[in-house]
C-alpha cells in the first residue's frame, strides 16, 4: 500500500476530508488529516474515525500510523489551511 491510496481511503470514508500521507517504506506512514468530522471529538475519536476509513488495512498494510488531526478552523488557525 502506497501513501496515495491511503489517503484515497481516508477521504472515501471521511467525507469532504483531506490526507496528506507520507511513507519512507510504504509500511509506516504519517498522515496529516483535516475534516469537519472531527468537530466535537477528542482526539481518541478522531484516530477512530480515520482506522475505521482505512478499515482491514490497518494492522495488515499499515503497520505503523502517525495521525496529526484537524478541523478545518484548527488547521487553518495554525496557519496553514
Amino acid at each position: 500500500m502506497n501513501p496515495q491510496e491511503i489517503a484515497q481511503l481516508i477521504h472515501a470514508g471521511l467525507a469532504g476530508s483531506t490526507a496528506v500521507v507520507e511513507s519512507a517504506d510504504n509500511v509506516h506512514f504519517e498522515a496529516v488529516v483535516v475534516a469537519a468530522a472531527f468537530a466535537g471529538k477528542r482526539p481518541l475519536q478522531r484516530h477512530q474515525l480515520v482506522y475505521g476509513a482505512l478499515g482491514a488495512a490497518m494492522g495488515n498494510e499499515i503497520h505503523a500510523l502517525a495521525l496529526q488531526v484537524y478541523t478545518p478552523e484548527e488547521y487553518a488557525s495554525r496557519g496553514r489551511g
